[in-house]
């Protein structure tokens, strides 16, 4: 049976992930509280955060940056897009 969990994203019950996304108390919320549709949005948001300010992942401070970008993706007003931002044309 599929882990269902109420997103806070959606606001919905929906199929949660496998797995919580990392080894942490924040990794456990994400997967009580996030659903797999919520969590494909947020890969696709963070490669633009990651090309649109150049960052390395592998750096405390851009996994800060990425983590608080998260918190607020699922938890707070969705998180804003940087001003310099142009949205591809299909």
């Amino acid at each position: 049976m599929a882990h269902m969990v109420f997103c806070s994203k959606y606001k919905q019950e929906l199929e949660g992930l496998d797995e919580p996304p990392f080894d942490s108390d924040f990794g456990n919320k994400i997967y009580n509280t996030v659903s797999k549709k919520a969590w494909g949005e947020w890969i696709e948001r963070q490669k633009m955060l990651l090309n649109e300010y150049r960052l390395q992942p592998w750096t405390p401070q851009a996994q800060e940056f990425l983590v608080e970008q998260m918190n607020e993706f699922f938890y707070g007003s969705g998180g804003e897009l940087p001003k310099e931002y142009v949205a591809p044309t299909a």
